[in-house]
């Protein structure tokens, strides 16, 4: 195993971490991984970085709804929605010169970050069984799903605030449900790549695998570590990560 290969798949456990933790962040992280550190083009990372997360985001769903963290309408709903979006970003996404999917998407991580950083008022759930406003919801589904296929985002930190506010739920219940939209998501997003992009399946496999003993390890600490110092704390990584890809394919 190379230096290069063992940092890939030792970072990518990170990326699990982060989607099992927070219930999204994956492909903030697996971009650059596989861009700066695999050495990948920028749409065979962004390609790649959808199987990934896709992939890891329906393993960690499954340790959510174990736990009951998991409200399969709302998110097949808004999943949906969101299918449609990717598989139009997806096949955008295949036309656009790379460094323009690169700056978009180190412009999405510092956005992104800014977010999280400046954290987001709680507020009381409204009960989980009142209706949902469907139009709404498509609505988001469709334009978080564009940004998950162009660039390769799985949306996670836009779609958690939109379940908790739309559909009524909990923290720890929207966080497992957007792993089921970020899949639904991430695997339309990649259908749309993969018209125009070769992938290593061998070291996509790889990192997957990494990414999936991360995510595992994250939704058991769910609930264990404070989730405003959690959030805060990989804010400030997330902005460094933006403005070093923006950097780099600025300079």
């Amino acid at each position: 195993m190379t230096v290069t290969l063992a940092a890939t798949l030792l970072l990518s456990v990170l990326i699990g971490l982060s989607l099992g933790l927070l219930g999204g962040g994956g492909s903030i992280l697996t971009v650059p991984i596989l861009t700066y550190v695999a050495g990948l083009s920028s749409r065979e990372a962004i390609a790649a970085s959808l199987f990934v997360v896709g992939a890891t985001s329906a393993v960690s769903a499954v340790g959510h709804a174990r736990r009951g963290r998991v409200k399969w309408r709302t998110g097949l709903l808004f999943g949906a929605a969101g299918m449609a979006g990717a598989f139009a970003g997806g096949l955008l996404g295949g036309h656009i010169p790379g460094t323009v999917l690169m700056v978009a998407f180190a412009l999405m991580m510092i956005a992104t970050s800014a977010a999280m950083i400046r954290g987001r008022k709680s507020g009381a759930a409204a009960p989980s069984t009142q209706e949902l406003p469907v139009g709404k919801v498509i609505g988001e589904g469709l334009i978080v799903g564009l940004v998950t296929g162009l660039v390769g985002a799985g949306g996670g930190f836009l779609v958690v605030p939109a379940l908790a506010l739309l559909g009524g739920l909990s923290m720890p219940v929207a966080v497992g449900t957007s792993l089921v939209v970020i899949a639904m998501k991430s695997f339309a997003g990649l259908a749309g790549y993969l018209t125009t992009v070769s992938l290593d399946w061998t070291l996509v496999g790889g990192v997957t695998a990494a990414a999936m003993v991360g995510s595992l390890l994250g939704a058991r600490l769910v609930g264990r570590i404070p989730e405003a110092a959690l959030r805060r704390g990989f804010g400030f990584f997330v902005l460094v990560m933006g403005i070093f890809v923006l950097a780099m394919e600025l300079l």
